[in-house]
């Protein structure tokens, strides 16, 4: 069985993996993953064709971004857990049918015109080789024949991806918006419409990177109102003698729920690598002293962190990786990850994590140093009459925002070196764990404020732009006249939705690495060369000396 899947920044030979996936996934997964988008694509049809008359269904909205969410890079590699996803999109496709035809007959009479697109047709297979015979069929190459068209395409399927990760997010934490479930349906349902064109595809991209903004705008809401604005924190590396939970991933509201249950039962909880902003939040760092540190670094270094960590340990979110042996007993799912062997824990009682860390050794006694977080946008403008008499005196010359995802793939010590060479008279802004390449070094500061400031997750991409925003009104002048480079990681879908998001803002000259897309056509690049000056990294002096100049 063979497979191709190009969504990611480590794609096999810069083009593609077609035997078995860099992140770990196998062709059958692949191939019910291609499935599942195939599906979503005929639920997004007829809720689409609903909603214009006047009727729709939250829980045919939710199934959308959960079903989005699921085929995101490092989420899900379980076929069993990928065939129920699968079924209740089969069952969700029918009830947006019946929406779809009932609300035609209520305001027009009659049946309702039928669907010609083969997506909104499609009838699922019995079994677990059906389905993934029926996925061999549905790949990304068979959305288009056109090349350049299938890239547009692409580029709005993963941004729609990325942008079902926050809006999962935002919904556990009770935040929604009509006018984002709508655009969901009626994207999707662009990319099963063969009478659209190139423009088409561009032009729903940049409306899906506005949404986003939307989207991020509800999670940063939904964040702030239950745990207040991040604050300043200085969170330890090592370990105490206790026993621990290490919790990955994004989700605050899921580590909330943890800490509750772990209350007086002596165990510590750890974040590790985008779970590091949590410290941040006041109401949970003054509600839980047991809240107590982060264990390693970025998520591609699991393999190697994870056996040094003898509790519990939990993903909540995506960048899960084929686990060690040594570990495997150990470790759970939650969420909209999967994978094969791994308990997955369903709902909000974590019970049975709560056991194996009562189960396990303690952790050991070994202080480690403390790294910052939690300069997000109201942090930050908290002190900006300093940020900006700092511009003023000459004393701050330059703002380089380095950050997104980090990876495996050679060539991202760039970001280190990058981070290091940036001139004493500059601040750093960081976010996500591609930060995790340099937020142990020590920068300093300039008057009191530091130089590197950890604004915090991928999402909070949102505080970063509300940042510049803030900056480019107390100067009078847009984003791109400020002092301000913005240098840019990837590796999965969300990093997609947020260069869609800044490119919407119109910001020009960003450098992404540590390489393009696969799925981006040369015919693709240049149209974004010419329009926003995208473009590659090169050499950290190189960028550095072009960054200043400019």
């Amino acid at each position: 069985m063979s497979m191709f899947c190009n969504q990611c920044e480590q794609a096999a030979k810069g083009t593609g993996c077609e035997v078995v996936g860099v992140c770990g996934k196998n062709p059958e997964v692949a191939a019910l993953q291609d499935l599942l988008l195939y599906g979503l694509k005929g639920l997004a049809i007829y809720a689409d064709k609903a909603r214009e008359l006047g009727a729709k269904d939250e829980t045919i909205d939710l199934f959308m971004i959960e079903g989005l969410f699921s085929t995101v890079t490092n989420v899900d590699f379980d076929p069993v857990q990928l065939a129920g996803k699968l079924r209740k999109c089969y069952d969700s496709k029918k009830k947006a049918k019946a929406l779809y035809e009932s609300a035609y007959r209520g305001k027009n009479g009659g049946h309702a015109p039928q669907i010609t697109a083969v997506q909104a047709s499609w009838v699922i297979a019995g079994d677990l080789d059906g389905l993934v015979k029926q996925g061999l069929e549905h790949g990304i190459k068979s959305q288009h024949n056109d090349t350049d068209v299938l890239s547009a395409i692409e580029i709005l399927i993963y941004g729609l991806k990325g942008m079902a990760a926050y809006a999962d997010h935002a919904f556990i934490l009770g935040k929604k918006d009509e006018e984002v479930f709508a655009f969901f349906h009626k994207a999707l349902a662009a990319t099963a419409d063969s009478s659209k064109g190139l423009m088409d595809f561009v032009g729903l991209s940049m409306e899906c990177g506005k949404m986003n903004i939307t989207v991020m705008g509800m999670l940063n809401e939904g964040h702030v109102s239950q745990y207040g604005h991040p604050v300043p924190t200085k969170v330890p590396t090592g370990t105490r003698k206790n026993k621990g939970i290490l919790v990955s991933g994004h989700d605050i509201r899921m580590i909330d729920e943890l800490l509750k249950q772990t209350e007086g039962k002596g165990i510590d909880i750890y974040t590790h690598s985008e779970m590091l902003p949590a410290h941040a939040y006041p109401g949970l760092k003054q509600k839980y002293p047991h809240l107590y540190g982060n264990f390693g670094g970025a998520w591609q270094d699991q393999h190697k962190e994870f056996p040094n960590f003898p509790g519990a340990i939990i993903f909540n979110t995506n960048c899960i990786q084929r686990p060690a042996d040594s570990y495997k007993d150990r470790i759970f799912s939650w969420g909209q990850v999967g994978w094969p062997g791994v308990k997955h824990i369903t709902g909000w009682n974590f019970n049975e994590v709560i056991k194996k860390a009562l189960e396990c050794p303690d952790l050991p006694d070994a202080p480690g140093q403390e790294i910052m977080t939690g300069f997000g946008h109201n942090a930050v403008l908290a002190v900006a009459d300093k940020v900006i008499a700092g511009v003023k005196a000459g004393a701050i010359k330059h703002f380089f925002l380095i950050g997104g995802c980090d990876g495996a793939k050679p060539g991202r010590n760039y970001y280190t070196e990058l981070a290091e060479q940036v001139p004493n008279d500059c601040v750093i802004l960081t976010l996500a764990c591609g930060k995790y390449r340099f937020n142990k070094l020590e920068f300093g500061d300039i008057g009191g404020i530091p130089r590197l400031l950890d604004i915090g997750q991928c999402n909070d991409a949102f505080s970063a732009v509300q940042i510049a925003l803030a900056l480019a009104g107390a100067f009078n002048c847009g984003v791109n006249d400020l002092p301000l480079s913005f240098i840019l990681s990837w590796y999965e879908q969300k990093a997609v939705v947020i260069l869609l998001s800044l490119l919407h803002l119109g910001i020009k000259n960003i450098k992404i690495g540590p390489s393009l897309p696969a799925f981006i056509t040369p015919n693709v690049l240049n149209f974004l060369v010419e329009n926003f000056n995208l473009g590659p990294i090169t050499t950290p002096e190189a960028d550095l000396k072009a960054a200043l100049a400019a």
